[in-house]
């Protein structure tokens, strides 16, 4: 980005003609006008950007260029680099089509529709690098990212800490027959999830816990820009543990099948969000540049 000046040349009068008279303007006089200059950057890209033209930018358009203390570390150590973190749910699925509770299950496959999905998140991403593809190995997930990623020479790195959340027998019912069959449990985990509980087990509080997980091991990976695809539950809980929120702000956050969210952290591991839950590329040929 480039950054050019916009000269504006403004004619200030002393005083009108007529205080009511404001059709009439007065007749021109050579005056010395001031002259104000407004700078503004263009979306060019001829030249490499310096950190201190980062933080010019920024300081123009209210952006952060730093951002210590931002919440806390989710590494628990320093990193070798900052980093920048694309995370994407998968396409839609059969058991999304369906209106099945998909859970942990690999019986929900990627359809047709969710194949053109992950061919759109492809060509939207196609002028950013990425260091390294993370994904769920459940089928939805991995075959999004096997779309996404095809044609790159390093291959996906398929991680368990990015399943999606265990539901237990609520997994591949659907939505009406499991609340008719399971009312109780049925309205907990969706009106009060984090206490959605199975036999002892809170599947999302556990969520919590593996969410860390995942980020410690993308964030400790060499490299700098990442690319995760995985869950709708799962991303929940990435996005709210890097923003330090609970788990009773499980349904705060929402993302659709082929959404995309951007972190950036720090080299203490501090998270800072970019972007939730981007779907322009679903509607349109638009391709993103960050």
């Amino acid at each position: 980005m480039v950054c050019g000046v916009l000269a504006l040349f403004i004619p200030l009068y002393s005083k009108l003609s007529s205080k009511y008279d404001v059709g009439t303007a007065p007749k021109h006089r050579n005056h010395n006008f001031p002259t104000f200059s407004i700078q503004c950057s263009s979306s060019r890209t001829e030249s490499p950007i310096s950190a201190d033209k980062l933080q010019d930018d920024s300081s123009m358009t209210g952006g952060a260029y730093d951002f210590k203390r931002a919440t806390t570390s989710l590494t628990g150590e320093s990193l070798s680099s900052p980093k920048k973190v694309t995370l994407i749910r998968h396409g839609l699925s059969s058991w999304n089509e369906e209106g099945r509770v998909q859970g942990s299950s690999n019986l929900s496959i990627l359809t047709e529709t969710g194949v053109r999905q992950a061919e759109r998140c492809r060509r939207a991403l196609a002028n950013l690098h990425f260091d390294q593809c993370f994904s769920s190995p459940i089928s939805r997930a991995k075959s999004t990212a096997e779309v996404i990623w095809q044609g790159k020479q390093e291959p996906v790195v398929f991680l368990d800490s990015l399943k999606e959340a265990h539901l237990f027998y609520l997994e591949g019912m659907r939505n009406v027959d499991a609340r008719q069959i399971y009312p109780k449990e049925y309205v907990t985990w969706r009106e009060d999830p984090a206490n959605f509980c199975v036999n002892g087990v809170y599947p999302v509080r556990k969520l919590w816990e593996t969410a860390r997980e995942a980020w410690r091991e993308i964030l400790v990976t060499p490299g700098e820009n990442f690319l995760v695809i995985t869950h709708k539950s799962i991303l929940r809980a990435l996005i709210c543990t890097a923003l330090g929120l609970d788990p009773e702000r499980f349904r705060a956050i929402d993302v659709h099948n082929g959404g995309i969210s951007v972190f950036n952290f720090n080299k203490r591991g501090e998270a800072m969000l970019q972007s939730l839950n981007m779907t322009a590329h679903m509607y349109s040929d638009h391709m993103y540049h960050y």
